[in-house]
């Protein structure tokens, strides 16, 4: 790499200052932006995204009005596209720009090795959804024409389960969601390292004073196939096509019958991929257990006629995305409600207690 190539990657990779609006990157590049505090390490915080752009010198020259945006996002552990989808693949065979974000507690030693209790889709849908306004907005400030109606998302594991928080949380902006074994829910097994359960460990304590305790709210919210919510989604036009790739013999995230069975009573638009041993080629699918096989492949496999912008089964999501909308979204929970404001464009999320009578 010369002198020059290596100063530009330099500054690309350099920190913004909180509410510094970076540029995007004019080809395959990393780039860090100001996300939401995170209450249990407050100040400022940065988070990284990784863009890549169809054509095979991912240029942004590539983006076309046919192109769409897609969240390709990785494992709990994670960084980068780890145990997901290759964005370079996505980006070529599907023409979107391909979009991964380090999120909240990306990489072993946050996620796992550190003492702080593990997000579980709050903060990191609400980073994956800033980066992906920043695509968006990015893209319009540069008068570079795309398609906002081909709007996706999809990740493995831990990047399942923000893939299903952000379209819980932007509920008018996806138009294919893509889960991969992703956790349904944060159930008491999860939270609090309960024996004889999912290897999984949120580090989450019953202590009402401690920091880490896990609040009733919080654990409703993060519970994906939470009727009451999958009905206010309902209520507010989510009309995503809604995928869930689960294997049955995933004992670390155990909770997709029951996700399954509420997706489907609430009458989005779902589709249940149970992976059973008689599914295993070898190649798309290689195990029924947690890893379920090619997390590349599988996209295609399962979603691929609908993300291809060629064929006679392209999915086109109607209406303005939350983004435009500039509305809030509102869950409510025992004791108040969850609310993402759009009013600046990116989310900002915040829980109000109910006034006690």
């Amino acid at each position: 790499m010369n002198r020059t190539a290596l100063l530009a990657l330099t500054v690309l990779l350099l920190p913004l200052s909180a509410g510094a609006a970076p540029a995007l990157p004019d080809g395959a590049g990393t780039v860090s932006i100001p996300a939401q505090e995170w209450p249990l390490k407050p100040g400022p915080r940065q988070i990284t995204v990784h863009i890549r752009y169809p054509g095979g010198e991912s240029k942004i020259e590539s983006v076309r009005p046919t192109t769409g945006l897609m969240l390709s996002l990785h494992n709990w552990g994670g960084t980068n596209f780890v145990g997901t989808a290759d964005p370079a693949v996505l980006a070529q065979r599907f023409d979107v720009v391909a979009i991964g974000v380090d999120y909240l507690q990306s990489g072993k030693q946050a996620s796992i090795l550190d003492p702080e209790p593990y997000d579980f889709g709050w903060l990191q849908a609400l980073d994956a959804l800033r980066a992906l306004h920043f695509v968006f907005d990015g893209l319009k400030q540069r008068g570079i024409k795309f398609d906002s109606t081909r709007i996706f998302t999809t990740g493995g594991s831990g990047g399942g389960n923000v893939s299903l928080m952000a379209n819980k949380l932007a509920p008018r902006t996806f138009t294919a969601v893509i889960d991969m074994c992703g956790m349904k829910k944060l159930s008491d097994d999860v939270a609090f390292n309960l024996p004889g359960g999912s290897k999984l460990n949120a580090r989450y304590v019953r202590d009402s004073a401690h920091p880490f305790h896990l609040t009733p709210d919080a654990q409703e919210l993060r519970f994906l196939g939470n009727p009451a919510h999958l009905a206010t989604m309902k209520r507010l036009g989510c009309a995503a096509k809604i995928f869930t790739v689960h294997g049955v013999e995933d004992f670390t995230c155990t909770d997709a019958d029951e996700f399954a069975a509420n997706m489907k009573a609430s009458g989005l638009d779902f589709t249940y991929v149970r992976v059973t041993k008689d599914m295993l080629d070898g190649k798309v699918f290689t195990s029924a257990g947690h890893a379920l096989g090619n997390r590349t492949l599988i996209v295609g496999h399962v979603a691929g006629k609908y993300l291809d912008r060629r064929s006679p089964d392209a999915l086109h999501r109607r209406g303005p995305t939350d983004f435009e909308r500039k509305e809030d979204i509102r869950y409510a929970t025992t004791n108040g409600a969850w609310i993402v404001s759009y009013d600046k464009g990116y989310p900002v999320g915040r829980f109000e207690a109910a006034v006690k009578k």
